[in-house]
C-alpha cells in the first residue's frame, strides 16, 4: 500500500480518527500569544481539526494534506462550525513552496521520511514572511517506548538537534521535549513522547 492509500484508508471512517478538537499545546500557545497577520498554512493536517479551529478564531486558513478523504472531511468538518477553509491536495515530496506568504505555518505530528522532512522545513523557513510563526507538536524518537501514537519508524521521529539547525533562521520562542498526556481522537491515546517547538522567522 503506498502512503497516500494507507491514508484515504485511515481517515475512511465516519469517525475523525484524531478527533475534532484542536490540539493542546495548539490551542494553549495561541490562545496566550498574539500573531500578527492572518494567513495560517496547516500542513499534514489530516481531517482538520486544527485548520478548522484556528478558521474559527478569525484566521484565513489554508489546508494542505495529500489524502483526499481527509480534506473532504475537513470541509465537512469546517461546514459544521460555520466557517471556511481552503483545502489543497498536496503531497509534500513535491510541494512547491511560496516566498514570504504565512504569517503562521502549523504542523502537528506531520510525520515523513528523513528526505521529505528536509524539503518540508526548508519549505517552511522560505514560505513564513519574516516575523512570521512556526509551531509544531511531534512524537519524539522516545516514542517508541510508550506506543500510544505516531510512527514505529525510528527515522520518522523527530529530536530536538532538528530544530537547533534552524537556529540560523529563526528565533527558538519554544523548544521542549516533554511527556504528555494526549486524548486525540482513537489513534492518540495515553502518555506521548513529543517535542513541542514555536520558532519565528528572522
Amino acid at each position: 500500500m503506498n502512503v497516500l492509500s494507507k491514508w484515504d484508508e485511515r481517515f475512511s471512517s465516519e469517525d475523525y480518527v484524531y478527533g475534532t478538537e484542536p490540539n493542546e499545546f495548539l490551542q494553549k500557545w495561541i490562545t496566550s500569544h498574539q500573531i500578527e497577520g492572518k494567513r495560517v498554512l496547516a500542513i499534514a493536517e489530516g481531517e482538520g481539526r486544527n485548520a478548522v479551529w484556528l478558521a474559527t478564531l478569525g484566521f484565513d486558513v489554508e489546508m494542505w494534506d495529500a489524502s483526499k478523504v481527509g480534506l473532504e472531511k475537513a470541509k465537512r468538518l469546517a461546514t459544521s462550525r460555520n466557517v471556511s477553509l481552503q483545502t489543497k491536495q498536496i503531497d509534500l515530496n513535491e510541494a512547491v513552496w511560496s516566498q514570504d506568504t504565512y504569517d503562521l505555518v502549523i504542523c502537528i505530528f506531520g510525520h515523513f521520511p528523513p528526505h521529505v522532512r528536509e524539503k518540508v522545513l526548508a519549505g517552511i523557513q522560505k514560505t513564513l514572511r519574516p516575523g512570521g510563526v512556526f509551531l509544531t507538536e511531534v512524537y519524539s524518537t522516545n516514542q517508541l517506548a510508550y506506543g500510544t501514537g505516531g510512527p514505529k519508524n525510528l527515522s520518522l521521529l523527530y529530536n530536538e538537534e532538528m530544530f537547533h539547525q534552524l537556529e540560523d533562521n529563526f528565533i527558538s520562542l519554544v523548544l521542549n521535549e516533554n511527556v504528555v498526556w494526549r486524548e486525540e481522537g482513537t489513534l492518540h491515546h495515553g502518555e506521548s513522547a513529543v517535542i513541542q517547538y514555536v520558532g519565528q522567522k528572522r
